[in-house]
């Protein structure tokens, strides 16, 4: 069966099974920063954006996102040009392994466009679903509000992209 979504800001059209999740069609596809994890929707590791909200893509069966728009962990910055919650789990330490990182931050994300200046406990319960075996979870918490410090540094579109300053 065809899949038509917009994907990372592209529409496209992928040829896909009935029985494959949103997590299969990724990484078949080329879009490895999405990770598989447990595979049952406990870790977090998969976390992708659909249509602007959090979502676990091993457990979102594909035939349920034709006309959607996901966004991976691809979409958000690169190497020269890091995402503000990007440069902040940079900048905190609040990478280990990385394994667990980019489900944290595209979650994060969401919650700072959601909640430009979340508490702690508003931080801690809306990552509580996305699990990290190697940190302490201090320096991702740090991260989430150094990055809430950041997007608001400069504002946040309706779409959850960035508003940059003119001339950027």
């Amino acid at each position: 069966m065809d899949i038509d979504i917009t994907l990372n800001g592209t529409e496209r059209t992928f040829e896909a099974q009935r029985s494959d999740s949103l997590l299969d069609l990724l990484r078949r596809n080329g879009y490895t920063g999405t990770k598989r994890g447990c595979d049952t929707g406990n870790c977090g590791f998969c976390t992708v954006a659909i249509d602007g909200e959090p979502a676990l893509s091993c457990v979102k069966p594909v035939a349920t996102i034709d006309g959607t728009e996901i966004e991976t962990i691809e979409s958000l910055g690169t190497q020269d040009d890091l995402h503000p919650v990007q440069e902040a789990f940079v900048d905190n330490a609040a990478l280990q392994c990385g394994f667990c990182i980019p489900g944290m931050i595209m979650r994060s994300r969401s919650l700072l466009v959601e909640n430009p200046d979340p508490t702690e406990k508003e931080i801690r319960e809306a990552l509580s679903g996305n699990l990290c075996r190697c940190t302490g979870y201090e320096k991702i918490i740090d991260a989430v509000q150094d990055a809430a410090g950041r997007m608001g540094e400069e504002g946040v579109a309706a779409d959850g992209g960035l508003v940059r300053g003119e001339g950027e």
